[in-house]
């Protein structure tokens, strides 16, 4: 980790951007993720995106390799979805673990094919689709889906196989009930006791809409609080919004943060259709009063962007100097 933390001290780096956006321009077929060995599968497996990192390795390797070449540090690994929990859609609980040693494994590799600089890769681990904090029932408020033991049973499961795989840090993500990523940590801290080893793990949060709160009703400053007590290398947020909309809460966090901050919006706010309209240079303008201001020691993109985004913004955070990294002292103001 100190190798890690000397990095950020010197220069910002670069997430890469979004997997979904890129893997939608293979107008990938079910045989595209069944493969061979999931062709007698029992249901239908397009859209579950990672379980390519089995089935169509070639393209995940070749997304990676992208955006390497745009400028990106940092590769997220193709395991957004890769709990039990979320493939339980697809019944495929029983290769939680070889999907995410897979994606970890072929992430590392074309790490390693890089020796310009020191390229890292995060273990994706998004928020599932359950959430521990609120009911889906409207007429049983008291209701809760998913328990506390549940998802850190599965979380620990996803983590081991990233952490065998050989990935530099786990990256929780897209955070919008702040108790799964309590699970998730909880899961993560546990693994690493009993493995006798020390990864880094960001922490990165999900402003869902003008409220300026998550899904379970944070503010961003209550998001803080709540993980402060974890030894993170970084916390951020991404996802739901833009650069634009994402900035004063990023103000929140590059104020009182002890750890350094880390943002992935989205290419805008999506359109009717669903798509993001933001050109790369749009968004790097945009980015750019985050640098202006001192805001952040990591930067990337979520959903709509491309490598064509991370090169435009990599090259323009080269130009900066990252945000200094304070220390806490114990009170907001």
């Amino acid at each position: 980790m100190s190798d890690l933390k000397n990095i950020l001290n010197k220069r910002i780096l670069v997430l890469d951007g979004a997997m979904g956006t890129m893997i939608q321009r293979h107008s990938l077929t079910e045989d595209d993720f069944r493969g061979e060995r999931f062709k007698d599968h029992e249901s239908s497996l397009k859209g579950n995106n990672d379980l390519l990192s089995i089935t169509r390795p070639d393209i995940i390797k070749d997304i990676h390799r992208a955006y390497f070449d745009a400028g990106a540090d940092i590769a997220e690994t193709n395991t957004f979805s890769g709990t039990s929990i979320a493939q339980a859609d697809y019944h495929l609980q029983h290769v939680v673990y070889d999907l995410n040693y897979e994606s970890a494994k072929i992430a590392k590799e074309v790490a390693n094919e890089y020796t310009d600089k020191p390229r890292f890769v995060a273990g994706s681990i998004g928020p599932t689709n359950r959430t521990a904090s609120i009911s889906p029932d409207v007429n049983n408020p008291g209701f809760r889906a998913i328990t506390f033991e549940e998802l850190s049973k599965a979380y620990k499961e996803q983590a081991k196989g990233l952490l065998d795989g050989g990935v530099d840090m786990f990256l929780v993500e897209t955070v919008f009930d702040t108790l799964n990523a309590k699970a998730a940590l909880f899961a993560i801290s546990e693994l690493l006791e009993e493995e006798g080893k020390d990864i880094p793990i960001m922490v990165s949060g999900t402003i869902t809409d003008a409220s300026g709160r998550t899904l379970s009703g944070q503010t961003t400053q209550a998001f803080l609080i709540s993980l402060e007590h974890m030894p993170l290398l970084s916390i951020g947020l991404n996802c739901a919004l833009g650069a634009k909309e994402l900035r004063p809460y990023l103000q929140v966090l590059a104020k009182n943060a002890d750890f350094f901050v880390s943002a992935h919006p989205n290419a805008g706010l999506p359109n009717e259709f669903g798509e993001y309209d933001e050109t790369p240079e749009m968004m790097a303008n945009q980015i750019k009063e985050f640098l202006d201001e001192g805001l952040i020691n990591i930067i990337g993109g979520c959903c709509g962007t491309t490598p064509e985004h991370i090169k435009a913004i990599a090259e323009l955070a080269a130009k900066y100097q990252p945000r200094k990294l304070k220390l806490f002292e114990g009170a907001f103001n």
